[in-house]
């Protein structure tokens, strides 16, 4: 008698209105085991993500960027696509009857000419095809986990299960660029958060509070969803080899922003006000002074609204910052200033230029 649930991990399926993280086709492990099925039926895959300590490593993970944002050097900027996208739709606004005409075919459907891509693009994607190459492990092959089984003991890789693909409210389950960023920063940084409480707001799989918790004192993981924390705590005690030589400790508890009584993706409107509103409780009950730090990806889409490629979700989030910082309640004072993205980087991932990380300083008036 075949097990139900076994059976299904056999042959995992993945929906068309599902969310893809990228990450996991970066990452230094090239092979992904399928360890379980989530309590909602969603494959879970166990990844481990190499910490660039030494030069050797760091030389290897500046290679592998060089070539992945070689590639992006390639492409348009935001700004630039914007200008370039307005002049494409003015042009073809100017189009006469006869030219649209051309362009349909019988049934009156518009016909897409896709442009060759450039040798350049070609040579860029076998450069990449070397570096991403994932193959699914699934249950049953422990014998092919053993270099894994290995390389876990080691002081220096993460050990991550996460999804690959959601809705996209399930999107926490995934690992994003941004989290990596944020890494990157706390890792760098390491003797300022020495010692410190630090809590974490939106933690997903808990892969930034982990790294804070080599170096923090205390380390609260935040965020919402009994699936979601269950994983969290489940990569908690995957990397406790990395925790408890500093001392650190990290402690799982959810968190909703939308909850008045306040004791999941940034980019909706109405989470990013959560997320504020919960930040300033948040500052205005700690005694003391403190920092916060946001990480993000903007994320660029052409909309029929507007006709052109915009970033609604993150011109809110900027306005609600700025709103933020020009607060005059006579309470609290915040100062923003954006960090600069030139530190190290330990952890293989693309560093592209939608990567935003923010500071705010919070300090009571009264």
């Amino acid at each position: 008698m075949v097990d139900v649930a076994e059976k299904e991990m056999d042959n995992p399926t993945f929906r068309s209105d599902t969310v893809l993280s990228d990450v996991h086709l970066h990452c230094p492990s090239k092979r992904h085991l399928m360890v379980r099925l989530n309590a909602v039926g969603q494959p879970v895959f166990l990844s481990y993500f190499k910490l660039l300590w030494s030069t050797e490593d760091l030389a290897s993970g500046k290679h592998m960027r060089e070539i992945t944002t070689g590639r992006e050097h390639q492409s348009r900027s935001g700004d630039e696509l914007c200008d370039k996208d307005r002049s494409n739709v003015k042009e073809e606004g100017e189009l006469s009857s006869e030219g649209v005409e051309a362009l349909l075919d019988d049934d009156g459907d518009l016909e897409v000419v896709r442009k060759p891509r450039s040798a350049s693009d070609l040579q860029a994607e076998d450069l990449l095809r070397d570096i991403v190459c994932p193959v699914i492990l699934m249950k049953g092959k422990e014998d092919a986990f053993e270099d894994e089984e290995q390389e876990c003991t080691c002081s220096d890789v993460v050990k991550i299960e996460h999804t690959m693909a959601t809705p996209l409210e399930d999107v926490g389950k995934q690992v994003w660029r941004a989290a990596f960023l944020l890494a990157d920063y706390i890792l760098f940084q390491r003797d300022t958060f020495r010692g410190c409480s630090v809590l974490e707001l939106g933690g997903g799989t808990g892969i930034t509070s982990i790294i804070m918790g080599t170096a923090a004192k205390r380390v609260y993981c935040t965020d919402v969803g009994e699936d979601l924390l269950a994983m969290c705590e489940q990569n908690v005690a995957l990397n406790k080899h990395l925790i408890e030589p500093g001392g650190g400790e990290i402690k799982v508890k959810e968190l909703d922003w939308l909850k008045d009584e306040f004791c999941t993706v940034f980019y909706d409107d109405d989470l990013t006000d959560a997320l504020f509103r919960t930040l300033y409780r948040i500052t205005h009950n700690l005694r003391n002074s403190c920092t916060v730090y946001l990480a993000l990806e903007k994320r660029l889409n052409f909309t029929l609204r507007h006709m052109d490629i915009t970033c609604e979700a993150y011109s809110h989030f900027r306005n609600t910052l700025n709103d933020l910082e020009n607060l005059q309640d006579g309470k609290m004072k915040y100062t923003v200033e954006p960090i600069k993205l030139d530190f190290c980087q330990f952890l293989v991932y693309e560093r592209i230029e939608q990567l935003e990380l923010w500071k705010i300083m919070a300090q009571h008036l009264t």
